[in-house]
């Protein structure tokens, strides 16, 4: 038996270990604050997860207006039905800004190993890209897995097609190759250059993407590969085997389109001049249908307006949805609402921008002062239904950008799972059977939330 007093310095113990647990893992107190807020943050997702409304509308935009590349028949169209459809819904305010948009036109294209053997290579031009001749060019491969190997190995590259072949570790570090591939192999004299696809290897997709041509640098024809394609080539060329590949390419840029930002808002009940923006980019690369990026994006903050309007929520400040053209290939829509709003920047008290899809596991991102995050952090307490607490960095996006930076207003992302996403990114396999109808659901309702509370609330987040 255990004398007493061992007994009790043990039970002392363990009521204090047990205690030490409980406090690591105590649940912050809620913010005050916030408490007003939750009764109709709870009914906004309540409604927003209800149904299946938002995904059966980018079913509508996909399957009725397909990919939507600036310049396009099929991007002008969805603009039109867009500004309708918002009407429909009781938006104010609805208008189209007109915007000019380069049209850059993909033609037939193919690329094939025509030694060793005969084999036919997924590829896709790269947007911007430039043909090339009628016959295609037709050339010996040199396999470079970064731009220090292309620089070691300059005397090769002459009269030769370049394949980048550089695993995809983050699209920002990646998408470099992209963007920049051509111009360097360029200068060393290649003929034409080859990306591997900028994303996790899938299903034999190729992922197109713009291009950028150098001053003064002779432009060169650009096009992806299939990840698959491109090791392909490069473990033959690491055998000792002199891989012939034939590209071929119609792709010419045309004259300047007219083209639109489509935008609609709730008007704020005190101060409609103070704007809390949402929005995503309209306009997709010609392959897919441009579901994931960015139509979806698009929807949900079109959405998590609509969810305002459909149970009766007018907030103090007007709810601005703006939905831009011309992301992929040139942000003239972002560059284009900067300037026509600039007097009337510093009214933008918030923007949150969806441009990374909605695939689970999702977060929130947020850039801006200290003091609006820990506001910002308190308000993602209300999101605790969703999974969606948690506030990370990382806020800000492409189109909202320019008018933020211009109005210093604090900004936030919603991020999609980026290994999903980056898969089917701007590939034929973008499509809406990849996107759960639930994953859209909970992203128009924390967009909802956020932008409800933050449009509602006495004092404008601080800068």
């Amino acid at each position: 038996m255990m004398p007493p007093v061992v007994r009790t310095v043990l039970v002392v113990a363990c009521a204090c270990a047990l205690l030490a647990t409980a406090a690591q893992t105590q649940v912050p107190p809620r913010a005050t604050w916030v408490e007003p807020y939750r009764e109709t943050a709870a009914r906004l997702m309540q409604t927003a997860t209800g149904d299946q409304f938002a995904w059966r509308r980018l079913a509508e935009l996909t399957d009725t207006f397909g990919h939507r590349l600036s310049g396009s028949e099929n991007l002008e169209r969805a603009i039109a039905w867009a500004a309708e459809a918002m009407r429909r819904d009781g938006f104010e305010n609805v208008r189209t800004e007109p915007v000019m948009v380069p049209r850059w036109v993909r033609g037939r294209e193919s690329a094939d190993i025509v030694f060793p053997p005969q084999h036919a290579i997924a590829m896709l031009g790269l947007g911007g890209s430039i043909a090339t001749p009628p016959g295609g060019i037709e050339a010996e491969v040199v396999v470079v897995g970064a731009f220090e190997e292309l620089r070691t190995r300059g005397a090769d590259i002459r009269g030769r097609i370049v394949l980048f072949n550089a695993p995809f570790t983050t699209y920002s570090d990646t998408v470099a190759y992209r963007t920049g591939g051509a111009r360097a192999a360029s200068q060393l004299g290649a003929v034409a250059t080859l990306i591997r696809a900028v994303g996790p290897t899938g299903l034999r997709t190729p992922h197109t993407g713009s291009v950028q041509y150098g001053q003064g640098i002779p432009p060169i024809p650009a096009a992806s590969i299939s990840a698959e394609d491109a090791d392909r080539i490069a473990r033959l060329t690491a055998r000792g085997a002199r891989v012939r590949v034939r590209l071929t390419m119609e792709a010419r840029t045309e004259p300047d389109a007219e083209s639109a930002n489509v935008v609609g808002e709730l008007r704020g009940r005190e101060r409609p001049e103070e704007i809390v923006l949402l929005g995503g980019h309209f306009d997709s690369w010609d392959v897919g249908t441009g579901a994931s990026d960015d139509a979806v994006g698009c929807i949900i903050t079109w959405e998590a307006a609509r969810l305002m309007m459909k149970l009766g929520i007018r907030p103090r400040r007007t709810v601005r949805i703006v939905l831009f053209t011309n992301e992929e290939n040139g942000l003239r829509g972002a560059t284009a609402y900067a300037a026509k709003h600039a007097a009337h920047a510093a009214n933008h008290v918030f923007a949150l921008e969806a441009d990374s899809g909605v695939f689970d596991p999702a977060s929130l991102g947020f850039s801006g002062s200290a003091a609006a995050r820990n506001i910002v952090r308190d308000i993602g307490s209300l999101l605790a239904p969703l999974g969606l607490s948690e506030i990370v960095a990382g806020g800000g996006g492409a189109d909202i950008g320019p008018i933020a930076q211009a109005g210093n207003a604090p900004m936030m992302a919603y991020l999609g799972n980026p290994g999903r996403y980056f898969t089917i990114h701007h590939t034929h396999a973008d499509t809406v059977e990849r996107i759960a109808p639930e994953e859209v659901s909970k992203a128009a309702a924390a967009i909802a939330v956020m932008a409800y509370v933050i449009a509602e609330m006495p004092e404008r987040l601080p800068r």
